[in-house]
């Protein structure tokens, strides 16, 4: 019998494993993709071998890239950019990590707060989560990104446009300032050369500026694993977890084990209250089926595979909520086209934002080039100059938002990488209940059980999350001319679920709720929730690891003085950084 049981090594089970193996439990961790124990040789930086959705390293399926890819049910024209192994999603992500806007918590009184989704707020106000915040920027640790050349042509735009210079890690109003980033900056050789010979730890340390962020970081080269740059949870919460002895007196490491896909949670009712028991998953290389109990489980397998778990489970859904409600940020991307080095391609890919609370934000965002070819030639629109789906918009941008192909992309992209600036526009979209997640009806069963349907219909969004979408993408052209593009294009992203969230989401009403305010399950005692699925709503814009991440922190202190009998702060009186000397002694 476990302690606890985490299913999902992604942005957040790693977490709740890390804090509650360091106070003394006895968890398992399971991941059903690959464990990615030596990036360096397992990766590389060619944009196919990542990310094509067949056989790349960073796609959803098991670690043997010769099987096939695990199905999804995508109905409508849309990318889901989801990845499996330890590290889940945060091991392309780019580490940016800024704290949720206010205005999207209960008790919010600002002057904008009727520009938020304030039906699906938070059930507790931002005050409360602010502590959690400051934990994990120091166990991570999350700093303040260095600034290179395009970041100052990020800046010369917002400048232009009169916007005021932001100081603090929370946002109360409209301001640009550099990303707070989880990734360790540049020291020693890092950063001040491209001679790969002289960026291998410990002669250089921290991010290498080597521009491939979205293809996995094992930079420097040579570094312990909880030293390489970018703190995808790979790199920091999960050798936490499974070195805990090392580094809390009262710890033991934690389990992992990869390859390992749940297929059921498993309850019983006791006193007449349903509570959870275990749970059953397979290993992928189809050998055996493993049952585990545990007194506590906590699914963090993300915003897709949690609710699809929990429907091909039986759990209980009265009001019909698990799934429902899945945001996406309804992202759009804006591509500034310039005479002079931008320098996008080098550093850490995005360190830079602005800020709209209300509205959602603006980042700066550095791709490779396949990757970048591929960000404008993804639409909801049509066809720039060919035809246009009846959706096509007039703005600040050049011409009517829609892909690029043909010569008018090969121009495009023959100007270069480094004389374009591309900003992706992250809006704070409302929960809306027709986005969602369910068992397909299309596909038959599989080993796993039914696959999952994502369900995210990019032209039924409310008016209000259009709105704000159009209001940033304006002044994202408006930064890039500020800036010097000599033309500014929108694409006009067709769903992108990039950012996503709230498909279980927390909050006050169990008729438009699945947890509870302590991300506990209505309905099963003892089963919590610790990914991005769990947030209440957008957030108001901002990116939503480092919410999830304190959110989950938030959780376990709540199984180990609920369920434990323990002094949620026992030997925790100040966080232990992830990188710690003692944790790269035991790996």
């Amino acid at each position: 019998m476990r302690d606890v049981i985490v299913v999902g090594a992604g942005g957040g089970g790693p977490v709740v494993a890390a804090e509650l193996a360091g106070r003394g439990l006895d968890v398992l961790l399971l991941e059903a993709g690959a464990p990615h124990d030596n990036p360096a040789e397992e990766w590389t930086h060619f944009e196919n071998d990542a990310f094509n959705p067949a056989d790349g390293y960073f796609r959803v399926g098991p670690q043997d890239r010769s099987r096939p890819a695990w199905i999804r049910d995508q109905p409508q024209n849309s990318y889901v950019w989801n990845v499996t192994g330890v590290g889940g999603t945060t091991l392309h992500y780019y580490g940016n990590s800024p704290r949720a806007y206010p205005g999207a918590f209960a008790g919010y009184e600002g002057a904008d707060r009727s520009a938020y989704d304030t039906a699906h707020a938070f059930p507790f106000g931002y005050a409360e989560l602010v502590p959690y915040y400051e934990w994990v920027e120091a166990v991570l640790p999350v700093q303040t990104a260095p600034m290179g050349r395009k970041e100052r042509v990020f800046f010369d735009g917002c400048e232009a446009l009169g916007l005021p210079v932001q100081t603090t890690k929370d946002t109360h109003g409209v301001a640009f300032r550099p990303q707070e980033n989880a990734i360790l900056q540049p020291q020693g050789t890092a950063g001040r050369t491209a001679d790969s010979s002289l960026l291998h730890y410990p002669q250089a340390q921290g991010c290498t500026f080597c521009g491939f962020c979205a293809q996995g970081c094992r930079s420097p080269l040579d570094a312990p694993r909880n030293l390489v740059a970018k703190r995808s949870t790979d790199n920091s919460y999960v050798p936490m977890a499974v070195t805990a002895s090392a580094w809390a007196t009262t710890g033991r490491d934690a389990t992992l084990v990869t390859d390992a896909f749940v297929t059921q949670v498993h309850t019983e009712v006791r006193g007449g209250e349903r509570v959870v028991t275990g749970v059953t998953y397979r290993t992928n290389d189809d050998r055996d089926t493993v049952r585990e109990d545990g007194r506590v489980v906590v699914l963090a397998a993300g915003c897709v595979e949690t609710p699809r778990l929990w429907l091909s489970s039986g759990l209980p859904n009265p009001y019909d909520q698990v799934g429902r409600g899945l945001t996406d940020h309804h992202l759009d991307w804006v591509v500034g086209t310039f005479d002079k080095d931008t320098g996008a391609s080098r550093g850490p890919a995005s360190a830079a934002r602005a800020e709209f609370p209300g509205y959602g934000c603006i980042e700066q965002g550095g791709l490779p080039p396949a990757l970048q070819a591929f960000s404008m030639s993804f639409s909801g629109s049509g066809i720039r100059g060919q035809y246009d789906l009846g959706r096509g918009k007039r703005g600040a941008w050049d011409g009517v938002s829609g892909r690029l192909r043909g010569s008018e992309l090969k121009d495009v992209m023959n100007n270069g990488i480094d004389r374009m600036l591309s900003l992706l526009v992250i809006t704070a979209d409302d929960v809306e209940a027709h986005n969602r997640v369910r068992l397909s009806p299309l596909y038959p069963r599989d080993e796993h059980g039914s696959p999952a349907r994502v369900e995210l219909d990019g032209s039924r969004r409310s008016a209000a999350t259009v709105r704000r979408r159009d209001y940033l993408a304006n002044r994202a052209a408006e930064i890039l001319r500020g800036a010097g593009a000599k033309k500014v294009y929108r694409i006009d992203w067709a769903p992108l679920i990039l950012h996503t969230q709230s498909s279980m989401r927390m909050g006050a009403d169990p008729a438009d709720s699945v947890l509870d305010a302590r991300c506990e399950a209505r309905g099963v005692k003892r089963l919590f929730v610790a990914d991005n699925s769990a947030l209440a709503n957008s957030l108001g814009g901002p990116n939503p690891t480092l919410t999830t991440q304190a959110l989950a922190t938030r959780t376990a202190e709540v199984i180990f003085s609920t369920y434990f009998g323990g002094d949620p702060w026992v030997r925790f009186e100040s966080p232990v950084p992830s990188t710690d000397p003692r944790i790269s002694a035991a790996l």
